[in-house]
């Protein structure tokens, strides 16, 4: 199994708040790996340290090291920018630009230039049909994307995060806000998507990480207490602290 993510010896300080303490994992490649914990126990910090997010909270202080494909994504040679392509990004709230649903998707190739003008028709026609979107908005591509529900916001949001050609989705709840018929669909899609993308996927519900999910990380106060494949955490956790969480004892 290839790795794609992995993080060695990873900290993070907010000013004097100690958010990450040396946290370690390996992430395998076209799996969807869920971040389990109670809030506030760094679950979101660690996710936008894989896009080098992170660095935009000032006073942030980082030390470790984060591989995508054994490079280290900190190291000065690297690009910014193309990380944050690589790893696209989907957040709690459906988050559309204040633009029509076909300039939502077909902004990020439109900006950094990744295809000819002419050819965004296919790329947003393409990357809707990717987050099961197409047949619902084919014909009225041009409408504001704030006329969509929030389920098909999110979706969209979706489609505008692999419009930019990504190899990793990161998702930071992202069921959070929507109703259980939207969530399903979501919840559908990335079965679908995990076949070309790696996924993690931050979810404070347990029952979304055991049914999406093939591997769990279950995090405490800022460190990985257990980890592995998901069906294991669930029914045969090693450690007492993963037991208690997954049966609600606390959180």
């Amino acid at each position: 199994m290839k790795i794609k993510v992995e993080t060695k010896n990873l900290n993070v300080w907010y000013g004097e708040n100690h958010s990450l303490k040396n946290f370690s994992i390996k992430i395998p490649e076209k799996k969807i790996t869920a971040i389990i914990g109670p809030s506030g126990c760094g679950k979101s910090t660690f996710i936008k340290t894989l896009n080098r997010m992170v660095e935009l909270t000032p006073g942030v202080k980082i030390s470790g090291k984060v591989l995508v494909d054994g490079k280290d994504i900190y190291s000065p040679d690297v690009d910014v920018t193309e990380i944050r392509w690589k790893m696209g990004m989907v957040f709690q709230k459906p988050n559309p630009f204040p633009k029509s649903i076909f300039e939502n998707v077909a902004y990020g190739p439109k900006v950094h230039r990744l295809v000819d003008r002419e050819k965004l028709d296919h790329v947003v026609e393409v990357n809707l049909k990717k987050a099961a979107l197409w047949e619902e908005v084919k014909d009225r591509l041009k409408m504001s994307a704030f006329e969509l529900s929030g389920g098909q916001q999110q979706r969209l949001c979706i489609a505008r995060a692999l419009a930019v050609n990504p190899e990793v989705i990161l998702m930071d709840e992202p069921c959070s806000a929507l109703d259980p018929i939207a969530t399903t669909k979501i919840e559908d899609l990335l079965f679908d998507l995990k076949k070309n993308y790696t996924i993690i996927i931050v979810t404070h519900n347990l029952q979304q990480a055991a049914r999406v999910s093939d591997f769990t990380a279950f995090m405490y106060m800022g460190e990985l207490i257990e980890y592995g494949k998901t069906d294991e955490i669930f029914e045969r956790p090693r450690n007492k602290q993963t037991q208690d969480y997954i049966m609600g004892r606390f959180g």
